[in-house]
């Protein structure tokens, strides 16, 4: 019947458009005898991530929150990962969070300090109205010192504007007694 529809289309169409019926409907994967369905595979290196682990808090839940240009304000989409970090972090309470703070901003190396502490605060305190003990957590800002990159565009100084949730089984020494 979808033939006879397309009946006066060049058969390139008429692919075309059984396949965006395809995607639309949510087809699966097609298992052709002797291919593995590598689609649905586990990632190499992660099949045995176990819950609970640092890697499941990396892969499943994230660990950075990203600000934008001079700012400490959470968005929306940093609320959305901080609050998986809460109830993860609510559900696995042998692990304490190191919050390392970073920027990337016009302005001094103490400006940036000041700025990268700041961020790493906003996100501890965060995380703290979302149930998370205090004790469990610390901050330090890094300032420059830690670039992910070192690049002039906008895009991609962007990368740098953040706070990364490092897990600890034990507190190091920038944290407070």
């Amino acid at each position: 019947m979808i033939y006879s529809h397309f009946s006066g289309c060049r058969s390139g169409f008429l692919i075309l458009a059984l396949s965006l019926a395809g995607v639309a409907t949510g087809c699966t994967t097609i298992d052709i005898a002797g291919t593995p369905n590598i689609t649905n595979a586990p990632a190499p290196g992660f099949e045995t991530v176990s819950a609970g682990s640092e890697e499941d808090f990396i892969i499943n839940v994230g660990r950075r929150t990203y600000f934008a240009k001079g700012s400490t304000t959470l968005d929306a989409t940093a609320k959305r990962t901080l609050d998986a970090q809460a109830a993860w972090l609510s559900a696995n309470r042998n692990w304490l969070v190191k919050l390392q703070g970073h920027a990337d901003d016009p302005g001094n190396l103490e400006a940036n300090r000041r700025l990268s502490q700041r961020r790493a605060n906003a996100v501890m305190a965060y995380l703290v109205s979302r149930g998370v003990e205090p004790s469990r957590l610390w901050s330090k800002g890094y300032a420059l010192d830690r670039l992910v990159r070192d690049c002039a565009d906008i895009e991609c100084k962007a990368q740098n504007r953040r706070v990364v949730s490092n897990l600890r089984t034990e507190k190091d020494d920038s944290a407070p007694n």
